[in-house]
């Protein structure tokens, strides 16, 4: 039987039909070969979509491993959960993650650095999220929850389904804010086919993650928009602050867009999931206050008590 292997012609339509099939997988470079499609009446890329990122970032910006949750307590060969999520069990842990530092590590000032780590042993009852606070920017991109972009010629309007968070991006000449707000002022203009915004002023509340990264009222965010294909956007966010870090540094993360029929944002208000815990000691009879669940043979049964009292008692 002919060996075909030897056979020149056949090879050099194997070698051909090889080059069409890495041509067509091969990744192209970020903003370089992909021509993203044009807002119409404009030569700027079409951003409009509903978009969402694939991580945990919201949990913790650098890498980390998988923990038992936010709130723990020493056990006798490592941390176990504390009291207030100890019946959530492993939907109360915390996943794993890579990390989108570039470098790795932010570089936080010593004094700083102590502050994150105390932020980290109260972050039940210091991050903003918990208690249904605006987001701020960049959390605001990495939540657990989709956003919205809605593109004009002059202005880009962003919509968060967390807390209804939304804001808007100035591509036209605007005056400064008249105070800092918790999602800042957002001033953007276009390089080539990326969506640069500066966003400045907004209060130190706000953190970037649950894992007590924080920052001053200091704070420049610079982010960068580029389509990447059809369905993604490269997502930058360049971080200043001297009075919280030694320098710059950039986080970076590929945004996803929805594609499911009829992709909107659902409505998350949730400050009113968040009453009872924010308000509920100021109650005259309190509504949460016992709880018992039973774990089952291997667990036993579990009973747990709550007290609350008003500031200063």
């Amino acid at each position: 039987m002919r060996n075909r292997f030897k056979d020149p012609i056949f090879m050099v339509v194997i070698a051909v039909l090889v080059s069409v099939v890495w041509l067509a997988v091969k990744p192209t470079a970020q903003g370089a070969a992909f021509q993203a499609a044009r807002l119409q009446g404009t030569s700027n890329p079409d951003l409009n979509g509903v978009w969402q990122t694939m991580n945990t970032a919201n949990w913790n910006l650098e890498a980390h491993a998988a923990s038992a949750g936010l709130s723990t307590e020493a056990g006798p060969v490592g941390a176990v959960p504390a009291a207030p999520i100890l019946a959530l069990g492993a939907i109360g842990s915390i996943p794993g993650g890579i990390g989108v530092v570039e470098g790795g590590e932010i570089p936080y000032q010593p004094a700083a650095l102590a502050q994150r780590q105390e932020n980290r042993e109260n972050v039940l009852t210091r991050d903003p999220e918990v208690k249904c606070f605006m987001p701020g920017v960049p959390r605001a991109t990495y939540l657990p929850h989709p956003f919205q972009i809605v593109q004009s010629t002059n202005k880009i309007l962003i919509v968060y389904e967390f807390a209804s968070a939304s804001r808007t991006v100035h591509l036209d000449e605007v005056g400064p804010p008249p105070v800092d707000s918790w999602m800042g002022h957002s001033v953007g203009r276009w390089e080539g086919d990326t969506l640069v915004v500066e966003v400045t002023d907004q209060v130190e509340g706000t953190w970037f993650d649950r894992s007590g990264n924080f920052h001053s009222d200091e704070l420049t965010v610079t982010e960068r928009y580029t389509p990447i294909s059809p369905d993604h956007l490269q997502y930058e966010a360049t971080i200043e602050d001297p009075n919280v870090f030694t320098r710059a540094w950039t986080i970076s993360m590929p945004l996803y867009r929805h594609k499911e029929p009829n992709a909107q944002l659902t409505e998350f208000k949730c400050v009113e999931f968040v009453e009872e815990l924010v308000y509920g000691h100021l109650r005259k009879e309190q509504l949460v206050s016992h709880w018992e669940g039973d774990l089952g043979e291997l667990g036993g049964r579990l009973i747990l008590d709550v007290t609350r009292t008003l500031p200063g008692q």
